[in-house]
């Protein structure tokens, strides 16, 4: 009863004018999102790898623009989806990781982690739903990731029309053509277009495609992995069994966005391309620090693309930090819409952006994990957990880390010398954050401190407590 009465506010409310003029010149684009698993900021040609044959992503990338500061709103899985899906950072819907937030060496734990949230609430207006009642078809093909019950599924979360796959991460396909499922989503994606253009003319459509691909487990159909069985190693990137993943993935990739061709409907669809976090130590995304499941440049650094040819300008680049929660905003623009009743979006809408726009104003985009990840990898702050509790922001090149532990327990009550807590990195000149400047810069570490404090209150961000 509260969800019907929550939806029939939603649609009271919804529909508004565009604001810029693009959005309000053309009719309202089809939205395709494709959302890789796992793909780490240089696992594409067009991103330096002098490794992976991604030739079909790499020609999408010339067609678009390229953002060479997009961030996952999150270092793993579920909550980067949760984040995208509702608009909002982590402390709003408290799904924080995957599984447990209290993952590790429980004796090593300074704090008693928050727990964590594993279905995003039924109660969340998701992007779907706004879109749908904004007049759009609405369909998604793949990994969902926010739930495996009703009223938790996509089906429940405003995607008329979808194909979950949920499958068993230990379960060995390495002797299948589609062990990953790419052929599977992308078809019934495909079909879905299909059937938008060809039975529902007057409506837009919108597509969320999530493959499982590039996770783990790595595999590739017996063909894929001959092909790259002689591909002459990287510098830094060597494991041809994930440069196989990763090139069925862009095969992939090539098929949806043939698709969209063939059936005539490029010119006014909006194409976004993404990963939903951070590297796996399996394809090291260097010179970043950090791998999944970290808050260092590796761990939410990610590949971004987007191609709409009524409005983006083929072959360009944006360098403003934009992130996944960016894009509730931007459909709602597009649709024409304002955001649903009772509703807060923690992100801004890209058109400016889009539409070549580089003079914006600088903004703070945060991070929030207030729990604990286990299996440290190479970069990690500390040898027993690839991330302890930690709050990150970054404002313009600037990039701040504040470790909970040694903010609660040591500098809470010291705030004009936080140094034991925080880290301070100047992104344009060491995108490596290998040099903390914290104590050399104290004005600037101290500026961001205060925001990000500020930020906490906002967002009722609950921090972990003293054991």
């Amino acid at each position: 009863m509260a969800r019907t009465l929550l939806a029939a506010l939603v649609i009271a409310y919804l529909f508004t004018p565009a604001t810029h003029a693009h959005a309000e010149d053309t009719a309202k684009p089809n939205i395709v999102l494709i959302f890789i698993d796992d793909m780490g900021w240089k696992d594409a040609g067009f991103q330096g790898s002098d490794f992976y044959q991604t030739p079909n992503i790499d020609r999408f990338a010339k067609q678009g623009m390229i953002f060479t500061n997009a961030y996952a709103a999150a270092g793993n899985c579920a909550p980067s989806r949760a984040c995208m899906i509702s608009g909002q950072y982590t402390p709003r819907h408290h799904v924080y990781a995957v599984g447990s937030t209290n993952r590790g060496p429980k004796q090593k734990m300074r704090l008693t982690p928050v727990p964590n949230v594993q279905d995003l609430a039924a109660e969340q207006v998701t992007i779907a739903e706004a879109l749908k009642m904004a007049g759009y078809r609405t369909g998604m093909f793949g990994k969902w990731h926010l739930g495996t019950e009703s009223p938790f599924l996509p089906s429940d979360q405003g995607f008329e029309v979808t194909d979950m796959i949920q499958p068993r991460q230990e379960e060995d396909r390495s002797g299948d053509d589609d062990p990953k499922w790419i052929y599977r989503i992308t078809n019934g994606a495909c079909s879905f277009m299909e059937d938008s253009v060809k039975n529902h003319k007057d409506q837009p459509f919108f597509l969320y495609v999530p493959h499982h691909a590039t996770h783990m487990p790595i595999q590739a159909s017996a063909e894929m992995t001959k092909k790259m069985a002689d591909q002459p190693a990287g510098e830094y990137q060597k494991n041809k069994r994930y440069a196989a993943m990763n090139a069925q993935m862009d095969d992939g990739v090539g098929i949806l966005l043939e698709k969209i061709d063939d059936l005539g409907i490029e010119d006014n669809t909006l194409v976004l391309f993404m990963s939903d976090n951070g590297a796996l130590p399996q394809s090291p995304p260097k010179p970043l620090r950090g791998f999944k499941g970290m808050y260092y440049e590796g761990g939410i650094s990610v590949p971004m693309i987007a191609r709409w040819p009524k409005v983006i300008k083929p072959d360009s680049v944006c360098n403003t930090p934009v992130i996944n929660l960016d894009f509730y905003p931007t459909f709602l623009e597009l649709a024409g819409a304002k955001v649903p009743f009772n509703k807060t979006l923690d992100g801004v809408s890209l058109m400016p952006l889009f539409e070549g726009q580089t003079q914006v104003a600088e903004r703070a985009i945060f991070w929030f994990f207030p729990g604990y990840l286990d299996n440290s990898n190479p970069g990690a702050k500390n040898p027993d957990f690839r991330t302890p509790p930690v709050t990150t922001m970054r404002k313009g090149p600037w990039k701040l880390h504040l470790f909970h532990e040694e903010w609660i327990l040591d500098d809470q009550q010291n705030t004009s010398s936080p140094w034991n807590s925080i880290e301070l990195y100047n992104l344009e000149d060491d995108i490596s954050e290998s040099k903390n400047l914290a104590q050399d810069n104290p004005e600037k570490a101290l500026e961001l401190l205060e925001e990000l404090l500020a930020w906490h209150k906002s967002v009722n961000a609950k921090l972990p407590t003293e054991k």
